[in-house]
């Protein structure tokens, strides 16, 4: 069974407005004015498509949310109320996306602090993590995922966010962030 996801921005990872050929596991293409005969429409109007785990090409699993529009780069700021969210694994609606905790072993595990010391973030093992900010312990708690080079944050409260490693750097909410 095919899906069109018409009339909205797919982050490929830079925002294309068009539209999202979803057929089986698999995209099918991404672009304007995609043929869709045949597949069941979702009018994507006022709404943004962004990956969870890969790239929105041609090829890939068709792994993504569908959220309100937003604007700018989804990786740096994002935050979204659970009910607006709608999730797709492998090109099927589920209720959550959650792929599990770090490896134990992973670098990219233990405290990160960003450029004026304000905020302590300790990300732990058991893919929880608790943030410190100006002094104050506990400031945010909540889950997070590592998918890549990509963290996904869902706090207790039920907010999300996201953010991005490279190398040996965070960025976070507009928040550059560096290891302890």
């Amino acid at each position: 069974m095919s899906t069109l996801f018409a009339n909205t921005t797919i982050y490929t990872p830079q925002p294309v407005r068009g539209d999202l050929l979803v057929g089986g596991t698999r995209i099918v293409a991404v672009g304007p004015d995609l043929d869709g005969r045949g597949a069941k429409t979702v009018d994507g109007t006022g709404r943004s498509v962004v990956p969870l785990t890969g790239p929105l090409t041609p090829g890939s699993p068709a792994t993504f949310a569908l959220v309100p529009a937003i604007s700018g780069p989804f990786e740096r700021s994002l935050w979204w109320p659970s009910p607006e969210i709608t999730v797709f694994d492998e090109g099927e609606r589920v209720t959550s996306f959650l792929p599990g905790p770090p490896p134990s072993d992973s670098p990219l595990l233990g405290t990160w602090i960003d450029a004026t010391g304000f905020i302590h973030q300790h990300l732990t093992a058991d893919g929880r993590y608790d943030e410190t900010r100006g002094g104050r312990p506990h400031a945010y708690q909540g889950s997070f995922w590592m998918v890549g080079d990509h963290i996904v944050y869902r706090d207790d409260l039920g907010f999300w966010a996201y953010g991005r490693f490279d190398g040996e750097t965070l960025h976070h909410a507009g928040y550059t962030f560096a290891r302890k």
